[in-house]
Protein backbone atom coordinates (compact mmCIF):
# COMPACT_ATOMS: atom_id res chain seq x y z
CA UNK A 1 0.00 0.00 0.00
CA UNK A 2 1.33 3.42 -0.96
CA UNK A 3 2.21 5.68 1.97
CA UNK A 4 1.56 9.42 2.23
CA UNK A 5 4.48 11.77 1.76
CA UNK A 6 3.49 13.30 5.10
CA UNK A 7 3.88 9.96 6.90
CA UNK A 8 7.02 10.41 9.02
CA UNK A 9 8.23 6.87 8.33
CA UNK A 10 7.89 7.51 4.60
CA UNK A 11 9.86 10.74 4.93
CA UNK A 12 12.65 9.00 6.83
CA UNK A 13 12.99 6.37 4.12
CA UNK A 14 12.63 8.43 0.93
CA UNK A 15 14.48 11.58 -0.06
CA UNK A 16 11.68 12.35 -2.57
CA UNK A 17 9.20 12.59 0.31
CA UNK A 18 11.49 14.89 2.28
CA UNK A 19 11.86 17.15 -0.78
CA UNK A 20 8.07 17.35 -1.24
CA UNK A 21 7.57 18.23 2.44
CA UNK A 22 10.36 20.83 2.21
CA UNK A 23 8.64 22.41 -0.81
CA UNK A 24 5.35 22.45 1.13
CA UNK A 25 7.09 24.33 3.98
CA UNK A 26 8.48 26.87 1.50
CA UNK A 27 5.04 27.33 -0.09
CA UNK A 28 3.69 28.02 3.41
CA UNK A 29 6.31 30.76 3.83
CA UNK A 30 5.15 32.35 0.56
CA UNK A 31 1.53 32.21 1.74
CA UNK A 32 2.42 33.93 5.02
CA UNK A 33 4.45 36.67 3.30
CA UNK A 34 1.73 37.27 0.70
CA UNK A 35 -0.99 37.32 3.36
CA UNK A 36 0.95 39.88 5.41
CA UNK A 37 1.32 42.09 2.33
CA UNK A 38 -2.37 41.78 1.45
CA UNK A 39 -3.50 42.70 5.00
CA UNK A 40 -1.33 45.80 4.91
CA UNK A 41 -3.15 46.98 1.78
CA UNK A 42 -6.65 45.76 2.76
CA UNK A 43 -6.68 43.45 -0.26
CA UNK A 44 -6.86 39.67 -0.70
CA UNK A 45 -3.72 37.70 -1.62
CA UNK A 46 -5.01 37.07 -5.17
CA UNK A 47 -5.72 40.78 -5.62
CA UNK A 48 -2.11 41.55 -4.67
CA UNK A 49 -0.90 38.88 -7.11
CA UNK A 50 -3.02 40.38 -9.90
CA UNK A 51 -1.56 43.86 -9.28
CA UNK A 52 1.99 42.49 -9.34
CA UNK A 53 1.30 40.49 -12.51
CA UNK A 54 -0.14 43.50 -14.34
CA UNK A 55 2.83 45.61 -13.23
CA UNK A 56 5.36 43.32 -14.92
CA UNK A 57 3.50 41.91 -17.93
CA UNK A 58 2.34 43.18 -21.30
CA UNK A 59 -1.19 44.49 -21.86
CA UNK A 60 -2.31 41.49 -23.96
CA UNK A 61 -1.63 39.17 -20.99
CA UNK A 62 -3.61 41.35 -18.57
CA UNK A 63 -7.05 40.02 -19.43
CA UNK A 64 -9.43 38.16 -17.13
CA UNK A 65 -9.21 34.91 -19.13
CA UNK A 66 -5.42 34.92 -19.16
CA UNK A 67 -5.25 35.78 -15.45
CA UNK A 68 -7.62 32.89 -14.68
CA UNK A 69 -5.27 30.47 -16.46
CA UNK A 70 -2.20 32.09 -14.91
CA UNK A 71 -3.45 31.62 -11.35
CA UNK A 72 -5.39 28.38 -11.94
CA UNK A 73 -8.69 29.98 -10.96
CA UNK A 74 -12.08 30.36 -12.58
CA UNK A 75 -12.91 33.46 -14.62
CA UNK A 76 -15.67 34.22 -12.10
CA UNK A 77 -13.19 34.27 -9.19
CA UNK A 78 -10.77 36.52 -11.07
CA UNK A 79 -13.64 38.77 -12.21
CA UNK A 80 -14.71 39.24 -8.57
CA UNK A 81 -11.17 40.26 -7.60
CA UNK A 82 -10.86 42.58 -10.60
CA UNK A 83 -14.19 44.21 -9.67
CA UNK A 84 -12.79 45.10 -6.24
CA UNK A 85 -9.60 46.51 -7.80
CA UNK A 86 -11.70 48.60 -10.20
CA UNK A 87 -13.89 49.88 -7.34
CA UNK A 88 -10.78 50.84 -5.38
CA UNK A 89 -9.42 52.63 -8.49
CA UNK A 90 -6.27 50.48 -8.51
CA UNK A 91 -6.80 49.24 -12.08
CA UNK A 92 -8.56 50.58 -15.14
CA UNK A 93 -10.03 48.91 -18.22
CA UNK A 94 -8.43 49.27 -21.65
CA UNK A 95 -11.07 48.28 -24.22
CA UNK A 96 -9.92 46.35 -27.28
CA UNK A 97 -10.78 48.55 -30.32
CA UNK A 98 -11.36 45.44 -32.46
CA UNK A 99 -13.65 43.77 -29.89
CA UNK A 100 -15.57 46.02 -27.50
CA UNK A 101 -16.47 43.03 -25.31
CA UNK A 102 -12.80 42.39 -24.60
CA UNK A 103 -10.61 44.53 -22.38
CA UNK A 104 -7.17 44.53 -20.77
CA UNK A 105 -6.29 45.83 -17.34
CA UNK A 106 -3.75 48.49 -16.55
CA UNK A 107 -2.66 49.99 -13.24
CA UNK A 108 -3.68 53.42 -12.05
CA UNK A 109 -1.02 55.55 -10.36
CA UNK A 110 -2.17 54.27 -6.94
CA UNK A 111 -2.22 50.72 -8.27
CA UNK A 112 1.37 51.11 -9.51
CA UNK A 113 2.49 52.35 -6.09
CA UNK A 114 0.96 49.35 -4.32
CA UNK A 115 2.18 46.86 -6.95
CA UNK A 116 5.73 48.22 -6.86
CA UNK A 117 5.94 47.93 -3.07
CA UNK A 118 4.09 44.60 -2.93
CA UNK A 119 6.38 43.06 -5.56
CA UNK A 120 9.07 42.83 -2.85
CA UNK A 121 6.90 40.65 -0.59
CA UNK A 122 9.15 37.61 -1.21
CA UNK A 123 12.49 39.44 -0.82
CA UNK A 124 13.16 37.70 2.50
CA UNK A 125 13.11 34.39 0.57
CA UNK A 126 15.96 35.59 -1.64
CA UNK A 127 18.35 36.41 1.20
CA UNK A 128 19.04 32.79 2.30
CA UNK A 129 19.35 31.75 -1.37
CA UNK A 130 22.08 34.36 -1.85
CA UNK A 131 24.11 32.56 0.85
CA UNK A 132 24.22 29.32 -1.17
CA UNK A 133 27.24 28.47 -3.30
CA UNK A 134 26.97 28.95 -7.06
CA UNK A 135 26.92 25.15 -7.49
CA UNK A 136 24.04 24.85 -4.99
CA UNK A 137 22.08 27.62 -6.74
CA UNK A 138 22.62 25.99 -10.13
CA UNK A 139 21.51 22.56 -8.88
CA UNK A 140 18.45 24.06 -7.18
CA UNK A 141 17.40 26.06 -10.24
CA UNK A 142 17.89 23.10 -12.56
CA UNK A 143 15.85 20.79 -10.35
CA UNK A 144 13.04 23.31 -9.89
CA UNK A 145 12.83 24.05 -13.62
CA UNK A 146 12.50 20.35 -14.40
CA UNK A 147 9.86 19.97 -11.67
CA UNK A 148 7.83 22.94 -12.99
CA UNK A 149 8.09 21.59 -16.54
CA UNK A 150 6.83 18.14 -15.50
CA UNK A 151 3.97 19.66 -13.48
CA UNK A 152 3.06 21.73 -16.53
CA UNK A 153 3.07 18.66 -18.81
CA UNK A 154 0.84 16.78 -16.37
CA UNK A 155 -1.65 19.68 -16.31
CA UNK A 156 -1.19 20.62 -12.64
CA UNK A 157 0.35 23.97 -13.58
CA UNK A 158 -1.26 25.60 -16.60
CA UNK A 159 0.49 28.58 -18.20
CA UNK A 160 4.26 28.52 -18.33
CA UNK A 161 6.46 31.05 -20.11
CA UNK A 162 9.69 29.16 -19.52
CA UNK A 163 12.32 28.17 -22.07
CA UNK A 164 11.39 24.46 -22.03
CA UNK A 165 7.89 25.19 -23.40
CA UNK A 166 8.98 27.80 -25.96
CA UNK A 167 9.10 27.37 -29.74
CA UNK A 168 12.43 29.24 -29.82
CA UNK A 169 14.09 26.73 -27.47
CA UNK A 170 16.01 23.66 -28.50
CA UNK A 171 18.42 21.31 -26.75
CA UNK A 172 21.04 19.14 -28.40
CA UNK A 173 23.68 17.05 -26.67
CA UNK A 174 22.94 18.76 -23.36
CA UNK A 175 23.34 22.26 -24.84
CA UNK A 176 20.45 24.71 -24.42
CA UNK A 177 19.90 27.11 -27.32
CA UNK A 178 17.56 30.06 -28.01
CA UNK A 179 16.70 30.56 -31.68
CA UNK A 180 15.34 34.05 -30.95
CA UNK A 181 18.51 35.29 -29.28
CA UNK A 182 20.63 33.10 -31.61
CA UNK A 183 22.79 32.06 -28.70
CA UNK A 184 23.51 29.06 -26.44
CA UNK A 185 22.09 29.33 -22.93
CA UNK A 186 23.86 28.31 -19.74
CA UNK A 187 21.70 26.34 -17.29
CA UNK A 188 21.61 29.43 -15.08
CA UNK A 189 20.22 31.47 -18.02
CA UNK A 190 17.11 29.30 -18.56
CA UNK A 191 14.16 31.63 -17.99
CA UNK A 192 11.14 30.93 -15.82
CA UNK A 193 9.08 33.84 -17.19
CA UNK A 194 10.18 35.17 -20.59
CA UNK A 195 8.42 38.17 -22.20
CA UNK A 196 9.21 36.82 -25.71
CA UNK A 197 7.89 33.34 -24.94
CA UNK A 198 5.91 31.61 -27.70
CA UNK A 199 4.29 28.32 -26.79
CA UNK A 200 5.74 25.38 -28.71
CA UNK A 201 3.19 23.42 -30.72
Amino acid sequence: MKQSTFNLNEQNQKIESRIVVALERISEAFRVLLWNESKENALSPIQIQILIFIHFHSLEKCKVGYLADEFNMTKATISDSVRVLLNKALVSKETDPTDTRSYSLSLTSEGKNIAKKASFFASSMQQPIEKLTEAQKKAMLNGLLKLIHDLNKSGIITIQRMCFTCSFYKAENGIHYCNLLKTPLAETEIRVDCPEHQMAK
